[in-house]
């Protein structure tokens, strides 16, 4: 799986004028899945953004994570976070997972998510969605969390 995650001020999401997932400081993440995703990736996935220390801490370091905070988690599927762009001017999207896999694996990212933090919002996956928000920092990390080899 693939997120770009953006440590924010507040962010929200909206879909056809409607907000369906706000958050106040914390983290966004786009996320991705790829075609030879599993659970255990989205496992991976979550332990990352919960646990990454990029929050500042009393001196001024980064050295606090999203639990420590207790900061906001606004996960939005995106899957163009997957295109490739080296064939030529039209980007190809053939390492996201298929819909199918992709919602399971989002859908499942974010039960996990709201089982193990307080604060979880969502966008919707594969809606035409507005993301709105305010970049602390600014901080933006991407992570890729590759699939394991199974023989």
């Amino acid at each position: 799986m693939m997120s770009i995650l953006q440590r924010v001020r507040e962010a929200r999401v909206e879909i056809d004028g409607q907000t369906v997932g706000r958050i106040g400081s914390g983290l966004l993440a786009l996320v991705c899945a790829e075609r030879a995703d599993t659970e255990a990736e989205a496992d991976k996935l979550l332990a990352k953004l919960l646990k990454l220390r990029i929050f500042s801490d009393e001196a001024g370091k980064m050295n606090r994570s999203l639990q420590d905070t207790a900061g906001g988690l606004l996960i939005v599927s995106q899957f163009t976070l997957a295109a490739d762009c080296s064939g030529g001017n039209r980007p190809s999207f053939t390492r996201a997972a298929a819909p199918a896999d992709g919602e399971r694996l989002y859908d499942y990212l974010v039960e996990r998510a709201r089982a193990l933090h307080p604060d979880v919002a969502t966008g919707r996956f594969a809606a035409d969605m507005q993301v709105q928000l305010i970049n602390d920092g600014p901080v933006t990390i991407p992570l890729h969390i590759a699939p394991v080899l199974r023989a």
